[in-house]
C-alpha cells in the first residue's frame, strides 16, 4: 500500500501540461482516484465546517446514525440499524450497528454517539472548545441524549422538529472518533478518524488530501484503493488538469467547458438539478440597502435571464425566492421571479435618496456552488451602474470570503455573493433568515434581516409533523421573504461533474455530496 500511495501522490504533484492526456494518465495508478475540489477544506471534523465542498471529502471517511438514500433526500440506516419515534414526536430512540470500529481502532458505541453530540451542545463538555461548531443549530431542539446500553441511544427534544432525521444525515452528524478528539483536541480537524469506507492518510495544505480503503468497513470494502483530493480554486484549471490527465473527476464545471467536454469520447458528463440557490446577502444593518425599496431595486436591475443564459450558459434556472423549486412539496409554484425592469430600478433608487451610492461588494474567486462567481458579480456590478449604484468589488479566495461573510457585513461590505446547497426547505431560511440567526447569535444571517412573522412561521414548520401544514407555511414564508428583499434571488444551478472515460460508477446525488465508495477506475 505505501508503494501505491507514493506512486499516487507523484502522479498528482505532476506538472501535467507538458503531457498529453494519454501519458498523464499512465502516470496514475489504476485504483487511485485523484479529483479536484473546488477549495482547499477548512477542516476534516464534520462539526467544525458548512461548506460543500469540505463535505465531499468527510462523507468518504466518516458515518452518521442515518444517511440519504442512494439518489434522494429520503434517509435510511447508516450507524443505526433501526429508529423508532414516541407519539408525541419528542423522543428518538437508535439501535445501533454491532461490531463496528473507529479506524483508531475504538469501539463505535452508543457512549461515541452521545460523546459527539454533547461535544457540540453541552458548553462544559471537556471538548467543546475544540469547535466553533458553526453548524450546532441543526441539533438545538435536542434536549438531552441517554445512553440506554451499549448499542441503543435515545434523543429527547425540547419540542417536535421535523427535519430531525434529515439534520442526523447532513454531515454535521457524521461521527468521530472520540478518542481522537481526546488525543488531538484542537487539531482533530488535521487527524480525522471515522468509520467510514475510507481513511485518513495525509493532508499536504493546498496541495491534496489523501485517503485511502478501509478494508474493513462494515459496508463492504471500498473499489478504489485511494483517493486524493487536490484544490484547484481555479474552474478553468480544473478543466486543464482533466483534459491533461492530471485529475480523474471534477465537479463545478464551467459552462463553456460542459458543452465540449460532452462531445469527447474521452470524458463523462453528469448533470442533475438538485436543492440549490446563488444569491446576494444585502447589508439591512447600515448603507443603502437599510431602505426596502433599494434592495427591490437590486432585484429588478440585475438581468437574471442574461446571467443564466450567457454566463452561466443554461445550466441554472432563474431564482423567484429563497427556496429552491427542488423541494417541490415546499415551493411556491406562484412565486415569480423580479423581472428585469432598469426603469423601475431606478425610480425606486431614486426614491430612496441612493442614486450615486457607492456600495462594497463582497466577490469569492470560487467556492461550493458559487458557479461562475467572479464573472457573475462583474455582470452584477455593471447592471447595478445602470441604475446609479457605484459598486466596488472585492474579491477573496473562498475560505478568506467566508472569513469575512460569515460573521457579518456591517461596518465592512453592502452585499456579497452567496451559494447554498441543502437538505431540507427548513435549513437555509431557519439559519441564515431568522432574527435569531443574526452572525452575534450564531447564525448566518449575516445581512441582518428581521421580521417577527418570518420568525413565527419558520418555527411553526419545524416543529409540524404534518408534511403539508409545513408546506403552506414555508410558502407564506417565502411570499414575505420575496417581498421583502433580504437578498437578490438570481439562479438555482443544476450541479455537474465531468470524469474520465476510466472512471466507472460514479453518480450525482441531490445532496451534492461525492460518494465513492462502489466507484472504480480502470
Amino acid at each position: 500500500m505505501k508503494s501505491l500511495f507514493k506512486g499516487a501522490l507523484i502522479a498528482a504533484a505532476l506538472t501535467v501540461s507538458a503531457f498529453s492526456a494519454g501519458q498523464a494518465e499512465a502516470q496514475t495508478p489504476p485504483g487511485v482516484l485523484l479529483v479536484g475540489q473546488i477549495a482547499e477544506p477548512k477542516s476534516l471534523d464534520p462539526a467544525a465546517v458548512t461548506a460543500v465542498n469540505d463535505f465531499r471529502i468527510l462523507v468518504n471517511m466518516y458515518d452518521g446514525l442515518v444517511r440519504y438514500q442512494d439518489g434522494t433526500l429520503e434517509v435510511e440506516p447508516d450507524l443505526a440499524t433501526s429508529w423508532t419515534i414516541s407519539d408525541d414526536g419528542k423522543v428518538y430512540t437508535f439501535k445501533l450497528r454491532d461490531g463496528v470500529t473507529f479506524h483508531d481502532g475504538t469501539p463505535f458505541n452508543a457512549e461515541a454517539v452521545k460523546y459527539n453530540f454533547d461535544r457540540m451542545l453541552d458548553e462544559k463538555h471537556p471538548e467543546h472548545d475544540t469547535g466553533p461548531f458553526p453548524l450546532a443549530f441543526f441539533f438545538s431542539t435536542v434536549d438531552k441524549i441517554d445512553v440506554l446500553d451499549d448499542l441503543t441511544v435515545k434523543f429527547t427534544l425540547k419540542e417536535p422538529y421535523a427535519p430531525f432525521l434529515s439534520n442526523l444525515a447532513y454531515p454535521t452528524g457524521l461521527i468521530v472518533s472520540p478518542a481522537a478528539v481526546q488525543k488531538y483536541g484542537k487539531d482533530f480537524g488535521r487527524h480525522p478518524v471515522g468509520t467510514g469506507p475510507f481513511k485518513f492518510e495525509e493532508w499536504d495544505s493546498n496541495a491534496k488530501v489523501v485517503v485511502s480503503r478501509n478494508d474493513d468497513y462494515w459496508d463492504g470494502a471500498p473499489k478504489l484503493d485511494a483517493v486524493v483530493f487536490r484544490p484547484i480554486t481555479d474552474a478553468n484549471t480544473r478543466v486543464a488538469e482533466l483534459m491533461a490527465g492530471g485529475i480523474d473527476l471534477m465537479v463545478e464545471v464551467p459552462p463553456d467547458s460542459l458543452t465540449n467536454l460532452a462531445g469527447d469520447d474521452n470524458f463523462q458528463v453528469y448533470q442533475q438539478a438538485g436543492p440549490h440557490l446563488w444569491f446576494l446577502i444585502l447589508n439591512m444593518k447600515d448603507g443603502p440597502f437599510k431602505d426596502k425599496r433599494v434592495r427591490q431595486a437590486v432585484n429588478y436591475a440585475i438581468n437574471k435571464k442574461a446571467l443564466v443564459d450567457n454566463v452561466l450558459q443554461g445550466t441554472a434556472e432563474v431564482a423567484a425566492g429563497p427556496t429552491p423549486p427542488a423541494f417541490a412539496w415546499a415551493y411556491d409554484k406562484s412565486l415569480d421571479p423580479y423581472p428585469y425592469d432598469v426603469e423601475k430600478a431606478k425610480q425606486l433608487i431614486s426614491d430612496a435618496g441612493a442614486t450615486g451610492k457607492e456600495v462594497t461588494f463582497y466577490v469569492t474567486e470560487g467556492g461550493s456552488g458559487m458557479l461562475d462567481p467572479i464573472p457573475m458579480g462583474a455582470a452584477i456590478q455593471a447592471d447595478l451602474a445602470k441604475v446609479g449604484l457605484k459598486v466596488k468589488i472585492e474579491t477573496y479566495e473562498w475560505n478568506t470570503f467566508l472569513g469575512k461573510v460569515n460573521p457579518g457585513l456591517a461596518g465592512k461590505a453592502d452585499m456579497a455573493e452567496m451559494a447554498w446547497m441543502t437538505n431540507d426547505p427548513d435549513t437555509l431560511p431557519y439559519l441564515a433568515l431568522r432574527t435569531d440567526a443574526w452572525p452575534d447569535k450564531g447564525g448566518f444571517n449575516s445581512g441582518y434581516y428581521s421580521n417577527p412573522k418570518v420568525d413565527e412561521l419558520l418555527e411553526k414548520a419545524r416543529t409540524s409533523t404534518d408534511q403539508n401544514e409545513r408546506a403552506k407555511l414555508y410558502r407564506e414564508m417565502q411570499q414575505i421573504v420575496h417581498d421583502d428583499a433580504p437578498w437578490a434571488f438570481i439562479a438555482n444551478w443544476k450541479q455537474n461533474a465531468v470524469s474520465s472515460s476510466a472512471v466507472k460508477g460514479f453518480k450525482l446525488q441531490p445532496s451534492f455530496f461525492l460518494l465513492l465508495k462502489d466507484v472504480s477506475k480502470d
